[in-house]
C-alpha cells in the first residue's frame, strides 16, 4: 500500500524544467518534487506521495496524520531508511 506523508519543505529550487526540494520527514531528508504544488514555500508542509508532493497542509494536519501513520506502524515501510548523500 502507498501512502501520502506529510513533510516539511526545507528548501526549494528551480531546475529550470522542474521544481524540487529537499523535504523533511521526521528525522529524514528526502528530495521531492513540487510541480504539483507550485505556492508551496520552505516551511511550508506538504503531502509527498512516491516523491511528489500532491498537496499543501497546514502543520497541525501534517502532525497529526504523522501520528496516525507512525501508530499503525506504515511509516517504516514508506520511509526505509536512506544512505544517500540527501539524507541528514
Amino acid at each position: 500500500m502507498c501512502l501520502a506523508i506529510p513533510g516539511k519543505i526545507l528548501s526549494c529550487d528551480d531546475l529550470g524544467f522542474a521544481r524540487a526540494g529537499r523535504v523533511q520527514f521526521g528525522g529524514i531528508v528526502r528530495q521531492v518534487r513540487l510541480d504539483f504544488v507550485p505556492d508551496a514555500n520552505p516551511g511550508d508542509y506538504v503531502m509527498v506521495h512516491v516523491g511528489f508532493a500532491i498537496s499543501k497542509v497546514d502543520e497541525a494536519e501534517a502532525q497529526r496524520t504523522y501520528e496516525l501513520l507512525a501508530e499503525m506502524g506504515a511509516l517504516e515501510a514508506e520511509l526505509p531508511p536512506d544512505d544517500s548523500p540527501d539524507s541528514a
